[in-house]
């Protein structure tokens, strides 16, 4: 039998961190101790007060029923006090707020109920690869927003002048705190892209997985903190980054009703809902006292002065972030991403992200998570001299 597949599955590139793991696999088959600050995965434990609730839940036998595709009604209200306390952004949890098996879910099916084939898609380029996945898979056009240093990373809107794109053009990206290059933005550059967004009436999908690690007391604003944004705009959230529960799936969505309901349409349609004694943890989670995220943001700040002092004793250009657990770092003068990753992983074991990985115009970084202890950063540091 000849099997072929689809053609929109030819178009999407090697996910990026599926290579990686080949190569770590490979490494370590080599007898290589590998230093991984590839993928982006806490490796601090998800705090104990979620765990016992979810523990507590598991006797429940209700909770192992098929959940609501919508979310539990208990979460979405929690989801919307969360809003109120955090960012003082009103949410109705009726129609505002729908649960989703990880913000990614969420962010690659969007797509699917926005997009004809056709339509475009504004996306940051170097940039999280679902968003570009997403839309080739829905059968839109991707164009690309460059993220530039000179432009502190933010995408610059007002070069986006070909008229074709701004008739086609149905959903915008963004992603602040930035992944991969830790950029932050103010509620002045979010009220630019919500003028932008009803200027063309496009749907603006803001990813804030990292919202709530902040360092040197810089708080993350949120999109819906802008006058309109909810007439354009929805938010995507994680539990993932901000208790240490990367594994249990569990984000939403806020924001506009109707974009809301076009995106539950295609859930209903495709998956199910959250595992409810998950739910019920991430109630917890939201709502109970947060001392645990600020334990989580000390030790992640801990390791990025460590790293971000070690890096530049080396010579590396490097900006200390205000937020995420990643380092965006320039290669030194000679090398390509591509090149300075591999050398980095042949020579000293050390797993990174090669800035092209997440775009063109990701040449000339590469990408470093803060998920290791410090007595591990110090040793890269010193393998890294070796290299240098």
């Amino acid at each position: 039998m000849n099997i072929s597949i689809a053609e929109r599955l030819n178009q999407l590139p090697p996910y990026l961190f599926a290579e990686i793991d080949a190569l770590k696999t490979e490494a370590i088959k080599k007898g290589i101790d590998i230093i991984d600050l590839g993928v982006g995965d806490p490796d601090l434990p998800t705090p104990g007060h979620i765990q016992e609730k979810m523990k507590q839940a598991l006797k429940d036998s209700a909770n192992h029923r098929y959940p609501s595709y919508q979310g539990m009604k208990s979460f979405r209200e929690a989801v919307a006090r969360y809003y109120k306390t955090r960012f003082h952004v009103s949410l109705d949890p009726e129609s505002e707020v729908l649960s989703l098996i990880g913000s990614k879910e969420g962010i690659a099916h969007i797509p699917l109920a926005f997009l004809n084939p056709g339509d475009i898609c504004l996306v940051p380029n170097p940039g999280y690869p679902v968003y570009q996945a997403g839309t080739t898979l829905a059968g839109g056009r991707i164009y690309n927003m460059p993220l530039l240093l000179k432009n502190q990373f933010l995408p610059d809107l007002d070069t986006i002048s070909d008229p074709e794109v701004l008739e086609k053009a149905k959903l915008l990206f963004i992603n602040y705190p930035n992944n991969p290059t830790a950029a932050t933005a103010d509620l002045k550059f979010f009220q630019k892209v919500v003028d932008f967004a009803q200027k063309y009436n496009i749907i603006v999908c803001h990813d804030a997985a990292y919202s709530e690690m902040t360092y040197d007391g810089y708080q993350a604003p949120s999109l819906l903190q802008v006058e309109g944004a909810k007439q354009i705009g929805i938010e995507f959230h994680s539990l993932s980054k901000t208790y240490n529960m990367t594994g249990w799936r569990i984000g939403f969505a806020v924001g506009n009703p109707q974009i809301i309901a076009g995106l539950g349409k295609v859930k209903t349609n495709i998956d199910s809902g959250i595992f409810q004694a998950i739910q019920i943890a991430g109630i917890e989670a939201l709502t109970a006292d947060q001392e645990c995220v600020r334990q989580m943001k000390n030790i992640y700040q801990e390791r990025r002065d460590l790293l971000c002092q070690g890096l530049q004793s080396l010579g590396l250009k490097i900006t200390k972030p205000l937020a995420t657990f990643y380092l965006w770092i320039q290669v030194p003068e000679g090398f390509t991403s591509e090149v300075f990753t591999r050398r980095l992983l042949q020579e000293a074991g050390i797993i990174c992200t090669p800035g092209t990985g997440f775009g063109e115009y990701g040449k000339g970084f590469i990408r470093m998570a803060l998920t290791i202890p410090k007595e591990r950063i110090s040793e890269v540091v010193e393998r890294m001299k070796k290299v240098l």
